[in-house]
C-alpha cells in the first residue's frame, strides 16, 4: 500500500462513551417514562371504556361492571345492519373526507411550492395575508358560506366539500412552505436547465420527495373531516349524510324509544376504527412531517 493510499485512509471513529447512570438521570429518565405512561392512559382510558361498554346487554346503560361478562359481540352487528344501513353512510363519509382531503393537500401544497420557490413581487404579503385567515373564527363565516351555498344551489350536494379541497388550507401551505423552503437552489438550477418550468418541476422533484408532509397534511385534514359534523347535518339531506352525523343522533329502540347506549358506543368505535388504523400506518411519516418542518425559511 502506497503513503498517498494510506493518508486517504479515513480516520478511524472514536468510540461513543456512553453516559454515566448517575441518581439524578435515572430518577429523571423514571419521571419522563411515569409521565408519558400518565398521558397514554388518560388518552387511552375512554377508548378502553367505550369497549367495554359496547359489550353490555344492549338494553342495560353504562352501570355495573367495568367489564362485561357475558360479552355481548352482537351488539357490533345489531350497529351495523339493523336500525339503519351502516355500509352506506360509511361510504357517504369516505367519499366527503377524500373529496375534501385530497384535493386540499395537493393545491396547499402547489401554493407552498409557489410562496417558498417562485420569487414574485408581494410574496410574503400575500403569504401573511394567508395566514391570516386561520385567525378568523367559525361564528363569522358560517352564515355567509351558507347562504351563498344556498343561492348558488349547492345545498343538498357535495359540491361545498369539493370546494373546500380545492381552496386548500392556510396551515397546510404554511406546511409545505416551510419544507420546500429548506430544500437546496442547485434542484431549481438543474430542472431549469433541463427545461423544465415550475410545475414539471414540482411533480417531478419535489412532489415525490414530499411524503412526510404528504403523510401530515392527510392525517390532519383527513381526521378532521372524517368526524366533521355541523356542515353535513347542515347542508346534507339523509342520503348523503355521512356516518358521523347517524351515530352521533344514537341508537334507540323503535319500540320503546329508549337510548341502546351499548349499540351506540359498538357504532362509534367501528366508526373510528378506520382512522386510527390509517394514524397508525402513518404515524412514522406524520413524525418525521412534523419534525423536518418548520426548520428554515
Amino acid at each position: 500500500m502506497t503513503p498517498g493510499a494510506v493518508a486517504a485512509d479515513p480516520a478511524p471513529a472514536r468510540p461513543r462513551r456512553r453516559r454515566r447512570k448517575t441518581p439524578r438521570r435515572i430518577a429523571a429518565r423514571a419521571l419522563l417514562y411515569t409521565l408519558v405512561i400518565v398521558l397514554a392512559a388518560i388518552f387511552v382510558a375512554p377508548l378502553l371504556w367505550g369497549f367495554f361498554g359496547s359489550l353490555r346487554e344492549v338494553h342495560e346503560g353504562v352501570t355495573g361492571p367495568v367489564i362485561p361478562h357475558p360479552a355481548h359481540w352482537d351488539n357490533y352487528r345489531f350497529a351495523w345492519s339493523t336500525l339503519f344501513p351502516f355500509s352506506h353512510y360509511l361510504w357517504n363519509t369516505v367519499v366527503l373526507t377524500f373529496l375534501a382531503t385530497v384535493p386540499a393537500v395537493i393545491t396547499s401544497a402547489l401554493a407552498g411550492y409557489a410562496f417558498a420557490r417562485i420569487r414574485a413581487r408581494g410574496r410574503n404579503t400575500f403569504f401573511l395575508f394567508v395566514l391570516g385567515t386561520t385567525f378568523i373564527p367559525f361564528a363569522i363565516i358560517f352564515i355567509p358560506f351558507f347562504w351563498v351555498a344556498v343561492h348558488l344551489g349547492m345545498y343538498s350536494t357535495r359540491w361545498p366539500w369539493l370546494i373546500w379541497g380545492v381552496s386548500g388550507s392556510a396551515f397546510l401551505i404554511f406546511l409545505f412552505r416551510q419544507f420546500y423552503a429548506g430544500f437546496p437552489t442547485e434542484l431549481d438550477d438543474a430542472a431549469a436547465i433541463d427545461g423544465c418550468g415550475h410545475l414539471r418541476t414540482f411533480l417531478h422533484i419535489y412532489l415525490p420527495n414530499s411524503a412526510a408532509p404528504l403523510a401530515v397534511g392527510l392525517i390532519l385534514l383527513g381526521t378532521g373531516w372524517w368526524g366533521e359534523y355541523i356542515w353535513a347535518s347542515l347542508l346534507l339531506p339523509d342520503r348523503l349524510a355521512p356516518l358521523g352525523v347517524k351515530v352521533a343522533t344514537g341508537y334507540n329502540d323503535p319500540g320503546q324509544q329508549i337510548p341502546l347506549v351499548p349499540a351506540t358506543l359498538a357504532g362509534a368505535l367501528m366508526f373510528t376504527l378506520p382512522a386510527v388504523l390509517v394514524f397508525f400506518l402513518l404515524q412514522k411519516k406524520v413524525t418525521r412531517g412534523i419534525v423536518t418542518t418548520g426548520l428554515k425559511g
